[in-house]
């Protein structure tokens, strides 16, 4: 558990915290600017107006909620990957390819050696942490993922492609504890689906994260966690995130014969359905969580990211969330205080 950490870092996060996974749904009229600036028909400087409001919407809706650590909402990335890609040398855009439902991205292709252009997400993390006091997470996309969903034609294979591309996102994370940013989420979805290549993951979060003074997340969605866990959490972060509510909270049977030893973000709404969780049904997961896992370790947020929802699902999924939360905090610091 790494409350110490959090509090050597210089916060004091309630019990329980609140957070979301990192996107959002972008509103209407960003949809319409992104689809004009692609056809050329207005300015990367009228984009980016349209994104900065965006995100100062996401900014303040979430402070107005409730949320304990927020995220900016990734206005300014279409694909998690295809994002990271576009601005990295080494990397073209192929393709489109299917992602999931009706959704899909430009594959990245590696054609030469990877490099890392100067910081990529920095500035939206400053001009998100700039509109609010509370701490703002940094978001990046795992170098593990980004070689899973790229095409490779330039290293000798996956493991030198993974880890020549660790290298760099690593500078990224620097750039951004340089910053100012102390927590740090670094994306790995793809973990689950190779659990062969588990090791792989390990080895190359170890080159992003190993040393650096942050408390360090990775978000990875549901898939065969039983063929990964509990060696999973040999990967060198603080915290998991994951999706509990989408697989009717079936990890737990998991965490019950073997410890889960790291914090948890608890995904307590399901964001692959548009119906929006009753705050009983939200507060009975939790505590079924907590019979498992210590107050101390678990953090509650969505499943995953909430950009596939619309704006008024996702602002409604969050709200359920942080209102189960207040509700349960109370008697948890109770009976925290007791075993203390």
């Amino acid at each position: 558990m790494s409350r110490k950490k959090l509090k050597d870092l210089g916060f004091d996060l309630p019990l329980l915290p609140t957070t979301t996974v990192g996107s959002f749904p972008k509103p209407p009229e960003l949809m319409r600017a992104r689809a004009e600036f692609a056809k050329g028909k207005i300015t990367e400087a009228e984009l980016r107006a349209e994104e900065e409001k965006a995100t100062i919407f996401w900014v303040e809706k979430q402070e107005e909620i409730g949320v304990d650590v927020l995220v900016d909402g990734e206005m300014y990335r279409g694909d998690m990957v295809a994002y990271f890609a576009e601005k990295m040398p080494g990397f073209v855009l192929g393709d489109l390819v299917r992602s999931y439902g009706n959704r899909y991205y430009h594959k990245p292709i590696i054609q030469s050696e990877v490099k890392w252009p100067g910081p990529m997400t920095v500035g939206w993390w400053k001009f998100a942490q700039s509109r609010t006091r509370r701490p703002m997470k940094g978001m990046l996309t795992g170098p593990y993922t980004i070689m899973d969903w790229s095409f490779n034609e330039h290293y000798v294979d996956r493991r030198a492609a993974c880890l020549a591309i660790a290298e760099e996102i690593r500078k990224e994370v620097e750039a951004l504890i340089e910053a100012g940013a102390k927590i740090i989420q670094v994306d790995e979805p793809a973990t689950s689906v190779r659990p062969e290549e588990l090791p792989l993951v390990v080895e190359a979060m170890e080159i992003v994260t190993e040393g650096l003074p942050a408390y360090f997340i990775t978000h990875i969605c549901y898939g065969a966690f039983q063929k990964i866990y509990p060696q999973m959490l040999d990967i060198p972060v603080d915290n998991f995130d994951l999706e509990l509510s989408n697989n009717e909270l079936s990890m737990l049977d998991l965490m019950k014969k073997n410890r889960f030893s790291k914090d948890i973000s608890f995904g307590a709404v399901d964001v692959h359905t548009h119906v929006v969780e009753d705050i009983d049904t939200v507060k009975k997961r939790i505590v079924q969580g907590l019979e498992v896992l210590d107050p101390e370790q678990v953090w509650v947020d969505p499943d995953c990211g909430l950009k596939t929802r619309t704006v008024e699902e996702s602002i409604e999924k969050m709200r359920v969330v942080v209102t189960a939360v207040k509700q349960l905090r109370t008697r948890y610091v109770k009976s925290t205080s007791q075993v203390q």
